[in-house]
């Protein structure tokens, strides 16, 4: 998708990038209700790669209006992965019931708030708070993606016990495409708040 777009195929490029979303997201919500079921080591390659495809246009339209962008948010993302792996790999943070919780709630909140301002856009209406960059939109930004740096401890939660309960072995793809969707998230919300704090200059 990258390559098309820098090549001058916009209009290839955007259609890929479009039809990978709406593909992935179809078979995210599959994988998501056929988690029991060995089929899912199947489904979540494929996953894999529409959501490749769709992070390629993205990134390119991100890199196009701020040079660099893709390179920081990049390692901004794996430097969070990092960093939640040893706190919970030491203990330092744990995961509780309470926790989890409270993370799934705030998770919710956000997407609430993000499907609130996707209808609200078929109307040409933004809610201004999370799209601008004021100081306000990007104190959101960080909020979110403290928010999607903590769900990665709950996947790496879920591999833990996965694993310690001797769970069938297709349950860690499964558990690979949770750390995936959690990654993919954080590195676009990385990318909007650098996006934010560059517009700001």
């Amino acid at each position: 998708t990258w390559s098309l777009a820098a090549k001058g195929y916009m209009d290839m490029a955007h259609s890929l990038t479009v039809v990978s979303l709406i593909v992935a997201a179809v078979m995210g919500f599959v994988i998501i209700f056929k988690r029991q079921s060995p089929v899912i080591q199947y489904l979540v390659p494929m996953y894999a790669l529409f959501e490749g495809a769709f992070l390629g246009g993205v990134s390119f339209m991100f890199e196009a209006s701020f040079p660099g962008i893709v390179q920081t948010a990049i390692k901004a993302t794996l430097l969070c992965v990092a960093v939640m792996l040893i706190l919970f790999k030491t203990g330092l943070v744990k995961v509780t019931e309470k926790f989890r919780t409270g993370i799934i709630m705030c998770t919710a909140t956000i997407a609430g708030i993000y499907l609130i301002d996707l209808l609200l856009s078929l109307f040409g209406i933004r809610v201004p708070a999370i799209n601008a960059a004021t100081p306000l939109g990007i104190g959101i930004s960080l909020v979110i993606v403290a928010i999607a740096s903590f769900n990665l401890l709950l996947d790496f939660d879920f591999i833990y016990e996965a694993s310690s309960r001797l769970m069938p072995k297709h349950i860690e793809w499964y558990g690979a495409f949770g750390l995936m969707v959690t990654i993919v998230w954080l590195y676009i919300e990385i990318l909007k708040l650098l996006a934010k704090t560059q517009r700001r200059r």
